[in-house]
Parts: C-alpha cells; structure tokens; sequence
C-alpha cells in the first residue's frame, strides 16, 4: 500500500445501509411514521438524506437481526423527538437489562463516545416496518 492509500477510508463518507423485505411497506413506515420522503430512488433502494448525512433503504432477500442499534440519530432534544415519533404510531423499545433500563422508552446512559466531551446520554430505540432496530441519542453536557 503506497503512503497516499492509506487515508482513502478516512477521507470518506459513512453512509449506512439498512435492509427491507418490502420497499414499499419500509417507504410508507418511513414517510408516514418518521415523516422522511427519499430524495433519490432506483429500483432496489430508496436513499434519505437527513442533514448533512445519508442513509439507504435497499431491497433485500436477508433479514436484519434487530439485536443492535444499525442507525441512529442525534438530536438536541430527544423528549420532543420522541414524543413527536409516538403522535406518528412508533412504538419505543421498552428495556430493562444490567445497566440499561428505559422509564417511558427513554434511557439515560452513563459515558459515551470518548471524543465526544459529554457525561452520558439520553437514548431511544425503536424498530422500523423491516425490524432494523434505531436509535435516538440526546448528548448529555
């Protein structure tokens, strides 16, 4: 590998990829229940463009394990986001593990991200019409 190769994935842009069974089902559950409309579509995939990053919704024969987060929003206010969500029909995970336990679908996390200069953060998760599991994350100062 020559010394200009070896940042080509730094340099890059993250764009997450989440699966559909259904593409018209996982289109109306993201218009209708998250208010988002593609801004580009072919006929495998639907693209979302949410500020300054993306994301893909692709037909596909797989299915998603919904046992992690697979994308996740960060916003400066997660009770209005949520509360915004449930008047559109999405249902938050309830979860109650070691460590983790949501109060009305909303968690509050010890630490986060190392580089992010926070004590913790507020968090939601629900699932979208293809069982891909999201998150919402609030940034706590």
């Amino acid at each position: 590998m020559n010394a200009d190769d070896e940042n080509v994935l730094a340099r890059g842009r993250v764009a997450t990829r989440l699966p559909a069974g259904d593409l018209d089902r996982a289109r109306r559950f993201y218009s209708e229940r998250l208010g988002l409309e593609p801004v580009d579509e072919r006929p495998g995939g639907l693209l979302y463009r949410c500020g300054s990053t993306e994301f893909a919704v692709f037909r596909s024969t797989g299915t998603s394990p919904g046992t992690f987060t697979q994308m996740g929003w960060e916003v400066d206010d997660l009770d209005t986001a949520v509360a915004q969500l449930k008047g559109r029909g999405v249902v938050f995970e309830e979860v109650d593990v070691p460590g983790l336990r949501t109060r009305d679908g909303i968690a509050e996390i010890e630490g986060n991200y190392p580089s992010r200069g926070v004590r913790g953060e507020r968090a939601a998760w629900f699932r979208d019409s293809e069982g891909n599991l999201l998150g919402i994350g609030e940034p706590v100062a």
